[in-house]
């Protein structure tokens, strides 16, 4: 199986700068969400579609990052 449709993009979650890479393996999205400084991994989140895929990472990058700055 080879890897389709790579994108990044930085966005922003509250004050806090993140990468989030999207691609496709066979049937499958995945979503992989780091910071970008540090590069380190927050959440990562599969679904059958590519926006389904980016909302379940994002949704756990939030909740991560909210959670750690209390």
């Amino acid at each position: 199986m080879t890897t389709e449709q790579f994108e990044q993009e930085i966005r922003e979650i509250d004050g806090t700068k993140i990468r989030l890479t999207t691609y496709k393996i066979g049937g499958e999205y995945y979503c992989h969400v780091t910071n970008v400084d540090p590069d380190a991994t927050i959440a990562r989140a599969s679904a059958v579609t590519r926006e389904d895929a980016v909302k379940e990472a994002v949704k756990k990058a939030s909740e991560r990052i909210v959670r750690y700055r209390r």
